[in-house]
């Protein structure tokens, strides 16, 4: 398993990827991120392919992004989180973020924690969080969805 910075060669792969109405109420589709990431300098989507099959993506945000999360100008935020439907329960997931603190190091100077914010509703993505070394602190915030749980990894 690899995580790679996006790039266009990878459209095969973003194009198949596949997300579930319940997935879809907790987190964003790729290719509106990858949209977005045109016209932010400081978002990052990030694809995990195992075997050439793009298994899950998120992106990684910093600056303006972190703010409303977080008052650490060196944290960075996992945003749009998820595994393709067809790779579900498969443990690329758990395995995907267990990759996340090496990669933010070797690609990101400075950084010194991680964060994600996760609805109260998803149960399950908290579980896994929790698992991978993501805490609680305490810390809320309102999403367009509802209120969100944010989560820290420390470097």
């Amino acid at each position: 398993m690899k995580l790679h910075f996006y790039q266009p060669e990878f459209d095969k792969h973003i194009e198949t990827y596949l997300l579930t109405d319940e997935q879809l109420q907790f987190t964003g589709i790729p290719k509106e991120s990858i949209e977005f990431s045109k016209a932010e300098d400081n978002h990052y989507p990030i694809l995990v392919l195992e075997n050439d099959q793009l298994v899950t993506f998120f992106a990684l945000h910093t600056c303006e992004g972190v703010e409303p999360y977080s008052e650490n100008a060196n944290a960075i935020l996992i945003r749009t989180f998820s595994t393709d439907f067809h790779h579900q329960r498969k443990g690329y997931a758990q395995q995907a973020l267990s990759l996340v603190p090496e990669f933010v190091t070797e690609h990101f100077a400075g950084i010194n924690e991680i964060i994600l914010a996760v609805n109260v509703r998803n149960k399950p993505a908290q579980a896994l969080y929790a698992k991978c070394g993501f805490v609680d602190k305490g810390v809320r915030a309102m999403g367009r969805r509802g209120e969100l749980i944010v989560l820290s990894y420390y470097l």
